[in-house]
């Protein structure tokens, strides 16, 4: 593991530009066919089932954090029809777990969380049991960690927010606030495109803005970019923007009809061990041989 951020392998290789971000094959593909908005909502129903899954399963936040940062890195190269989101949230959430050393899920328990959660919060959108099994997340995990080039540690804001809330003697109300935010951007995609101290800044400074608090002279002492900080502030509100008139159970099944799927019939029923009915013929992750990027 790298001794800080700077060093490590999330600064060198997975810190993104916009531009790169928008030029992406995999994303160019997916706006053939979703705008913008209804692309970022695709994403925002995942983040919240990847939640709801590390709930069920009593993971720390840090753990839902690395599981929807991965997600996140997955299709920032590959297009939504390169495998089912459905199959890919709960393998990065499987291989989150691991990482952040929160212990190995049990085969029977992540499938069967799976389909609980599905059942219970997201049937009105799926409108289907959850069709996978443990040899395909297995499968699944492979592709993420090819594409990753196996660099899987993460640095999150979590650590960062609270050292800043501590320096400035706020309390546990101003620190959960803005552990919330922290939470809330992982709805964006400012986690790969900022490091982790300056979405945790900015966190701060929107907390600061709700409880109507004076941190300028905070921010001078630091004097960190606010100019970044700003940029990551209005990504977080055209989230909430969104989120104002966001109902999934009415507009997410029509939105995910439309989205491109892999190259198959239907998604594998529940006996299904074949294992390539879930991915398209040729996933993004063979194009950066030596580099992960």
């Amino acid at each position: 593991m790298a001794a800080n951020f700077w060093l490590s392998t999330h600064y060198k290789y997975w810190l993104l530009t916009k531009e790169e971000l928008v030029i992406s094959a995999g994303r160019q593909e997916d706006l053939k066919y979703l705008t913008a908005e209804e692309y970022q909502k695709v994403h925002i129903l995942y983040a919240n089932f990847i939640q709801a899954l590390g709930e069920h399963l009593k993971h720390r936040q840090q753990v839902i954090a690395a599981a929807t940062h991965y997600f996140k890195r997955f299709y920032s190269k590959n297009s939504l029809k390169n495998i089912d989101p459905l199959l890919l949230a709960p393998t990065c959430l499987y291989l989150a777990s691991k990482v952040e050393e929160n212990g190995v899920i049990s085969n029977n328990r992540l499938i069967q969380t799976c389909a609980t959660v599905v059942k219970n919060k997201f049937m009105a959108v799926f409108n289907c049991e959850y069709p996978y099994r443990i040899n395909q997340v297995y499968e699944c995990e492979f592709f993420i960690l090819e594409l990753m080039n196996c660099c899987l540690i993460l640095y999150h804001p979590y650590r960062s927010i609270t050292q800043y809330v501590r320096e400035m003697s706020e309390d546990d109300n101003f620190l959960s606030l803005a552990w919330r935010i922290v939470n809330d951007s992982l709805r964006t995609d400012v986690c790969l495109l900022y490091p982790p101290y300056q979405i945790a800044l900015a966190a701060i400074y929107m907390a600061c803005v709700v409880k109507n608090k004076d941190a300028s002279e905070f921010f001078k002492e630091l004097c960190v970019d606010m100019e970044k900080i700003l940029e990551i502030t209005q990504e977080i509100l055209k989230l909430y923007e969104i989120l104002k008139n966001y109902d999934d159970k009415k507009e997410m099944p029509g939105i995910l009809a439309k989205a491109p799927k892999p190259k198959t019939s239907s998604r594998p029923s529940s006996s299904a061990t074949t294992n390539s009915q879930y991915l398209s013929q040729s996933p993004v992750v063979s194009s950066q041989s030596g580099t992960p990027r």
